[in-house]
């Protein structure tokens, strides 16, 4: 079944190519969303897809890549709303 999760992650998240990394995984795990980086120094993560690829990215996004230390996430699941077409970092 296709899911939305929203989520957010803090902790040494921001300048470690996480965004990148992510891209990359959501990509692996034929999602669509996006990634970005928000003023307070997390990182928020909109992906949509099927519920077990999501909860793929959500225990990749635990670790993120070497450089990063995450602290905590939060996650919130929803309903699929078809809203992307593909996965991007949104700047």
């Amino acid at each position: 079944m296709k899911k939305r999760v929203i989520i957010l992650v803090s902790g040494l998240v921001q300048g470690v190519f996480y965004r990148s990394e992510t891209l990359h995984k959501a990509k692996e795990l034929n999602l669509t969303g996006f990634v970005k980086n928000e003023p307070d120094g997390r990182v928020k993560i909109i992906a949509e897809g099927v519920e077990r690829h999501l909860e793929k990215l959500i225990e990749w996004i635990k670790q993120g890549p070497t450089l990063a230390k995450v602290d905590n996430i939060e996650v919130k699941w929803d309903k699929d709303k078809r809203e992307f077409e593909d996965f991007k970092i949104v700047y």
